[in-house]
């Protein structure tokens, strides 16, 4: 049955503890590889379930994990909250290892791919789950120093925008110096862009400032992205 919806379900986390996620199912699901989806600060909303769908249309399983308990917003103070309550290091080594390690029980090669905060998680995930095959990052990292580069040994693409007044671009640069000194196969792309550029909601009046949606710039993005997936995600 050919699905671009998907619906909750439960996985264990390597500790054992119980999460939920949102799975989509791509039409063709032998020998499809998965992504784990990784939120920005709202929560697992509609907008990154359509992430998830799109990214089963295209074939792949997608699952976000619901790294705040059932919990979102649309207001900024509290997103801001909900993002300072959770535990960056748990949740990548629990919450998103443990979506990895779901996947990998159905598909032999699974990726990462996260939005802002989600951005910053990926990269930390990369740094702790040897089971990922590939890592996306959209516009988002911790502090540089929580990045053991010379742990990641799966290829990166990450964009960003050199509008952004959320993550500056000469930290970028920082970033992207010390992942090639480290040898992790990483391409960066950037766009003459604002924060959220890849965010469809970030539109009009309700958008927080700074962030701005660009259709152009979001749709080179994701071509990219399904490209990289195509090249490191499929077995050849």
């Amino acid at each position: 049955m050919n699905t671009t919806t998907g619906s909750m379900i439960a996985f264990s986390r390597p500790d054992g503890k119980e999460l939920q996620g949102y799975l989509a199912a791509p039409e063709k699901t032998e020998g499809a590889p998965a992504v784990v989806v990784i939120q920005e600060w709202w929560g697992l909303n509609d907008q990154i379930r359509g992430v998830a769908n799109r990214l089963a249309a295209a074939g792949y399983f997608a699952l976000v994990p619901d790294l705040y308990r059932g919990k979102s917003t649309v207001e900024e103070e509290e997103a801001h909250h909900l993002m300072d309550g959770l535990d960056f290091g748990d949740a990548a080594s629990q919450d998103i290892r443990g979506a990895v390690q779901y996947l990998k029980q159905r598909s032999g090669r699974v990726a990462v791919m996260g939005y802002c905060m989600g951005g910053a998680l990926t990269f930390l995930t990369l740094c702790q789950s040897p089971e990922v095959s590939a890592g996306v990052v959209f516009y988002g990292f911790p502090p540089l120093e929580y990045i053991d580069a010379s742990n990641i040994k799966a290829p990166v693409l990450a964009h960003w925008g050199t509008q952004d007044a959320f993550f500056a671009a000469a930290t970028v640069d920082t970033l992207e110096t010390k992942l090639h000194e480290a040898n992790v196969d990483v391409t960066f792309h950037r766009y003459l862009a604002h924060h959220a550029f890849a965010n469809e909601t970030a539109v009009g009046p309700s958008r927080i400032a700074g962030t701005q949606y660009d259709p152009v710039w979001s749709q080179m993005a994701w071509d990219r992205t399904l490209t990289f997936f195509g090249r490191t995600l499929w077995e050849k």
